[in-house]
């Protein structure tokens, strides 16, 4: 793993604290969150050849999920925890596939424009407040080439603390997308989570007036 991200920024932990972190998979299991991940791939339709970032990839099951179906694409994650990425590598190698992990922070996703066909977000752009979730979105639309799609699935009322944030299928249209597709789960400790499949709508940068 190569750290793509010399600035540090605060980040939530994917269970809010560190020291809960080995109970990130029990409540993957637990939750159902495994069929969101399912859904997610079929959603996305990867064709051979593609390469595919999740956009915190927290312990690596979603990009297992892509692998275990797509065994013919790229698979590249990110996170600004590294003990998570440490655990994404070695269940990833468990599970014979290769991936890129690096640790990165989703606001500023250094890698060349137009250089993924598809990008994946699972239950994270709510810990970010909104100007992060903007500056995330931009960041996606940058990075996907024409014809990428966006795959991202989040809780659909409030963030982390209770909060309301502007994301969910509203907030992804005004960062310049086309929503194609919205889908509602439930999911046990979870409650109701959105998934939303999103193509770029132009290239060019978006009017600030």
């Amino acid at each position: 793993m190569t750290e793509i991200s010399s600035q540090e920024r605060d980040y939530l932990p994917g269970m809010g604290k560190h020291y809960l972190m080995p109970l990130y998979d029990v409540l993957h299991r637990v939750s159902g969150l495994h069929t969101v991940h399912r859904e997610m791939v079929e959603l996305a339709r990867p064709q051979a050849g593609h390469r595919v970032l999740d956009v915190g990839c927290g312990t690596g099951n979603l990009l297992r999920a892509i692998g275990k179906r797509h065994r013919d694409v790229e698979l590249v994650g990110i996170d600004p925890d590294l003990k998570m990425l440490a655990r994404a590598e070695r269940k990833l190698r468990r599970a014979g596939l290769e991936a890129k992990l690096d640790r990165g922070f989703a606001q500023e996703l250094a890698f060349p424009d137009a250089s993924f066909d598809r990008v994946f977000s699972s239950l994270m752009l709510h810990h970010l407040d909104s100007a992060s979730q903007a500056e995330m979105l931009a960041e996606v639309r940058r990075l996907l080439k024409p014809g990428g799609l966006l795959v991202l699935a989040d809780m659909t009322h409030h963030g982390h603390g209770g909060a309301h944030h502007g994301h969910g299928a509203h907030g992804i249209a005004a960062a310049g997308f086309t929503v194609e597709q919205t889908r509602s789960r439930e999911l046990r400790m979870f409650g109701t989570v959105g998934i939303e499949v999103a193509s770029p709508l132009r290239t060019g940068p978006l009017s600030t007036d």
